[in-house]
């Protein structure tokens, strides 16, 4: 029996954590109205916690435990220890690390949709709604593109990780009190540099947040265009924003409105992005029509930063890397609850396309329909009860 107490430890850890997802699934209103806030409490103390030291104590902690499996490998083959209960052990731990991050994070994947939270109606669209909303997104960045420091080749050069990291909390609080948006008062402790960082590039990681020391961190080598954007997002992870569409959708609206003209142009230039690739992987030539269109009206300052944004992955990613990443992350999101996997990173262009409809184009449409008031007009002027003001009723 000795030899099987891990892997009953394991199947002990694996039932509560499936258990726990699958209650989560199932009354995901429940979960909704007291998970978030709970979980929201646990981050923020834990990243005011883990704030003490620049290091990732999560990858300490990964660290320790290769050392540590790596020397109970020499030590089983040393002291012949059983191979079986060997495994047993490690499939224990394994499962005893995520159980523990199902409880202290992960059902809030099974959390309601972000877009309730910040009053956003999100309906189908058609593909003019689409090109329009890639056009506003365009048309924005191409202003803000001319607004930020570049250097002589032209190349955006926004301040430094840490001025930025300090900096992206802002939006945040803006967002929450000023639009009373309370999903996101978390912390907004800065977010710290992804160690290893030519590890994470090659495999086309630009961030991650780990729920269990309420650490967010972001790859210091991402083109600087998409530095705040990416920032913000880690920091909506870490304030229990799960759905990678939601934080992506979450690091728009903090750079958006940010004071900081870089976390401007970092949120249009990563919508229009977003919205663009949207379009021309529609695969109609209407679609296909429209895309070369709106790309020929990106202004020259942006275009270099498209250019250089797609360099730098093109040049640093590793295929096998970044497919074994992308499989690891998909079967983590799924499992976890988010269906979409991967794709949901791009599923933000739906929330894009919908609240460019309702922030931007409805209300141009109410002004449009809103005419002016003239007091000398007698259709608009309400005469009734004035005496010798309507002509007398011929009896």
């Amino acid at each position: 029996m000795k030899y099987w107490r891990g892997y009953l430890v394991a199947a002990i850890m694996a039932a509560i954590s499936g258990a726990l997802l699958h209650m989560a699934e199932k009354y995901t209103v429940l979960v909704d109205m007291v998970f978030p806030y709970v979980t929201r409490t646990i981050q923020n103390f834990l990243a005011v916690w883990s704030s003490g030291t620049d290091l990732l104590l999560w990858q300490v902690a990964a660290i320790a435990i290769i050392v540590a499996l790596m020397a109970s490998i020499v030590l089983m083959i040393l002291l012949r220890w059983n191979p079986i209960q060997w495994v047993g052990w490690v499939m224990a731990v394994i499962m005893s690390i995520y159980c523990l991050h199902t409880c202290v994070y992960g059902l809030n994947y099974h959390a309601g949709p972000l877009a309730d939270d910040v009053r956003l109606t999100v309906t189908d669209y058609t593909l003019k709604e689409l090109e329009e909303a890639t056009i506003y997104y365009r048309d924005q960045a191409n202003a803000l593109a001319t607004q930020v420091p570049r250097d002589g080749r032209g190349e955006a050069k926004f301040s430094n990780f840490d001025t930025l990291a300090k900096q992206a909390g802002t939006g945040f609080e803006i967002l929450t009190y000023e639009y009373s948006y309370s999903v996101f008062a978390g912390e907004t402790t800065p977010v710290k540099e992804l160690g290893f960082a030519d590890m994470y590039t090659s495999m086309g990681i630009t961030g991650v947040t780990m729920g269990i020391t309420g650490e967010a961190a972001v790859n210091p080598q991402i083109p600087d265009v998409a530095l705040p954007f990416t920032m913000c997002h880690e920091m909506a992870h870490r304030m229990c924003i799960a759905i990678e569409r939601d934080a992506n959708f979450a690091g728009f609206l903090a750079c958006r409105v940010n004071p900081n003209p870089q976390f401007q142009y970092s949120a249009y230039f990563m919508a229009y992005r977003y919205c663009y690739n949207a379009l021309a992987s529609v695969g109609t030539p209407d679609a296909a029509a429209a895309a070369a269109r709106i790309s020929r009206g990106v202004c020259r300052e942006m275009q270099r930063d498209l250019d250089g944004y797609s360099e730098f992955f093109s040049e640093h990613k590793d295929d096998s890397a970044t497919e074994f990443a992308d499989d690891v992350n998909d079967l983590y999101l799924t499992t976890s609850g988010d269906k979409d996997g991967v794709g949901s990173y791009s599923n933000v262009c739906d929330l894009l396309v919908s609240w460019h409809i309702q922030e931007i184009v409805i209300p141009a449409q109410r002004e449009e329909n809103v005419s002016t008031f003239d007091p000398y007009d007698e259709t608009q002027v309400d005469l009734s009860g004035i005496v010798g003001a309507l002509p007398e009723e011929d009896e």
